[in-house]
């Protein structure tokens, strides 16, 4: 089976998700603005997952225009926990280049497909 890098990444990355919304339950018991990163962050995932499961090019490209759209909210929710001072700038930095290259990878993949 040919690897794919965006699906292996963004499995990845809901990993680190997972445990930073943990971290955030458990020692910062912030519950709100981790509840939308771990349902954005983890759906990017998934939608790449159910795109490669598409019936057809239009589906696929569907899906992966909401892995986008999520890894841009990913981003958004991430700044707003570093600036609200849950997660200190090296956290940020650390989970934020994963977020910014996934975006940059889905972004590559969506206009290749629209330009065919």
């Amino acid at each position: 089976m040919k690897e794919n890098i965006v699906q292996e990444k963004s499995f990845l990355f809901a990993v680190r998700i997972i445990n930073l919304y943990k971290y955030l339950t458990n020692t910062k018991k912030e519950f709100v603005l981790s509840k939308q990163l771990l349902r954005c962050g983890t759906s990017i995932g998934a939608n790449i997952e159910e795109s490669i499961g598409g019936r057809s090019d239009k589906e696929f490209l569907f899906k992966l225009e909401i892995s986008y759209k999520e890894a841009r909210e990913t981003i958004y929710w991430l700044k707003l926990l570093k600036a609200t001072d849950y997660i200190s700038v090296n956290e940020f930095d650390s989970i934020f280049g994963e977020a910014n290259e996934i975006c940059r990878i889905l972004a590559k993949i969506i206009l290749t497909l629209k330009g065919k």
